[in-house]
């Protein structure tokens, strides 16, 4: 191996770097507020989620600076940022969604509502940083590598024919969320992948999951895994905040961890590759200068 990539992986026993050190102390410090049981801590700690959430994307790429000598961070400061702005209308239209199904709703005093669309839109932002840190953290393990590559290969036949009739099954399912929500509240998290997916495919665009029928599973596992990972500390950390989100979720409201209920956590799979297309979109790139769309495997940069 030689070049950039053998020279980054030569790194790869770097120190911890001092902002990861610094994130560590408001993640923890954020934490400790938003479950301190002090009176009146109502009324702030509705804010301690974008600072407990930024400490966690700096500890992120920190952990990945540290580990692999690159992060999302350093490796594309700019896009990283970009994200930041995009989290925030990407969360916003579930919470559209979320007004048809009524899975979650927030407690805690009232406030006004420019108030609340602000420190929301806040809190929001930092959803799509922390997915695609921790997708680029996990994809220079080796391990994770070698697990999804030369994987399960199938043929897939006529993709536009598909892609349009998933199109259609995706926007039908989307208008019975209006009509049955009870029945039908899992496609607030599979019907806009499937229509993302089936627009980029009958555009003659290459998708998230185009190497998939070729054994390459990557783009569709690491981006799951880091949604589930990111959901486990979601709701970690909603759990004895004082101002945290409850579920309301037909059918599977039952077996807990923390709120959510142990079903509940499979929604997190499929956002993960939500977050993964649109990180795309904007050109975001998983790791080691590869795009999301085609994750290259360690051992083939010779």
């Amino acid at each position: 191996m030689s070049g950039p990539a053998a020279s980054r992986r030569s790194i790869s026993a770097t120190a911890f770097p001092y902002w990861g050190w610094l994130g560590l102390c408001l993640l923890i410090l954020s934490w400790a507020l938003a479950w301190a049981d002090v009176s009146g801590g109502e009324s702030w700690q509705r804010y301690t989620f974008t600072p407990l959430w930024l400490g966690y994307i700096l500890v992120i790429n920190g952990l990945s600076e540290k580990q692999h000598g690159m992060s999302l961070l350093r490796a594309q400061p700019g896009r990283l940022g970009w994200l930041f702005l995009m989290s925030a209308v990407f969360w916003w239209f579930f919470e559209y969604l979320n007004l048809f199904v009524h899975n979650w709703y927030y407690v805690g005093p009232p406030i006004t509502p420019l108030t609340r669309t602000l420190t929301a839109s806040l809190s929001f932002s930092t959803v799509l940083p922390a997915v695609m840190s921790t997708v680029f953290w996990l994809a220079e393990f080796q391990r994770c590598q070698n697990a999804y590559t030369q994987y399960v290969r199938f043929p897939l036949p006529h993709p536009k024919a598909l892609a349009g009739l998933a199109l259609l099954a995706a926007m039908l399912s989307l208008f019975a969320l209006g009509a049955w929500p009870d029945s039908f509240f899992p496609l607030v998290w599979i019907s806009p992948l499937m229509v993302i997916v089936a627009l980029e495919t009958l555009a003659g665009k290459p998708t998230l999951f185009s190497v998939i029928p070729k054994g390459d599973w990557r783009p569709f596992a690491l981006p799951a895994l880091a949604g589930l990972q990111c959901g486990f500390l979601w709701e970690l950390w909603n759990f004895g905040s004082k101002a945290p989100w409850i579920y309301n979720i037909p059918y599977v409201d039952r077996f807990y961890l923390f709120e959510m209920p142990l079903l509940g956590y499979a929604g997190y799979l499929p956002f993960g590759l939500e977050c993964a297309l649109i990180a795309s979109l904007l050109g975001v790139i998983a790791h080691g200068g590869v795009n999301t769309h085609a994750i290259e495997p360690l051992n083939s940069r010779k």
